[in-house]
């Protein structure tokens, strides 16, 4: 099933998906059952999935956290990258969403690596900060209007040299229309301009999926 790549055709992206991913079975199935959802377009592609689970592998993440997690593909990328003994904490509102995860999580053997919190990010987010937790890892991928907040809790969550994963950052090509002013193309716009000039990160954007910007806590 084809998956829209920003900057590229349909015969390109199917081709990068299928020379460039390697999905397990249930990754597959919860795909494609949220593929014929009507909301179905929020989730990532195999490809955005790929690289997270590389790049959990990559450093030796241990301690993970999302944030958005809709149907729980991206939580099942990274979780089965983990070791048997790292703990993925997944932030959304939506106990209808996660539940089509939760079915594919347990299929896969590794619900019991990760730890959903139904609640408002911002209020999780806080929360972990007061449990004084620290990760190795984060994604972000929610409502775009808080993006700048996400950011800001993640600097703080994740350890030095740590890496936090920015979904969404080009907006199916929106971002570079000065006159879309839509307030999450904004929002995306205005934490693209601040990370480019963030002293505190080493950054760099990916034309992968929808795009994503991997930004290294100094």
């Amino acid at each position: 099933m084809g998956h829209g790549i920003t900057g590229w055709d349909e015969s390109v992206s199917d081709y990068i998906i299928r020379l460039g991913t390697e999905e397990t079975a249930p990754m597959q199935a919860l795909r494609e059952e949220t593929a014929a959802l009507p909301a179905g377009g929020m989730q990532i592609g195999p490809d955005q999935g790929q690289l997270l689970g590389f790049l959990i592998k990559l450093l030796g993440v241990r301690q993970a956290l999302e944030i958005g997690t809709f149907t729980g593909y991206s939580a099942l990328s990274v979780a089965q990258a983990l070791p048997a003994d790292g703990q993925l904490v997944c932030c959304d509102v939506s106990a209808e969403w996660t539940s089509i995860g939760r079915r594919y999580w347990q299929e896969a053997g590794i619900a019991d690596r990760i730890d959903l919190r139904i609640a408002p990010a911002l209020d999780t987010l806080a929360a972990l900060e007061a449990e004084g937790r620290q990760f190795d890892f984060a994604f972000i991928d929610a409502d775009k209007e808080n993006y700048d907040g996400y950011y800001e809790a993640c600097l703080r969550l994740v350890r030095p040299g740590g890496l936090i994963a920015i979904d969404n950052v080009l907006w199916s090509g929106a971002i570079a229309d000065p006159d879309n002013k839509t307030a999450s193309t904004l929002a995306l716009k205005a934490l693209n301009a601040k990370v480019r000039v963030d002293t505190r990160v080493d950054f760099c954007l990916l034309p992968i999926g929808d795009g994503v910007t991997l930004v290294r806590r100094r």
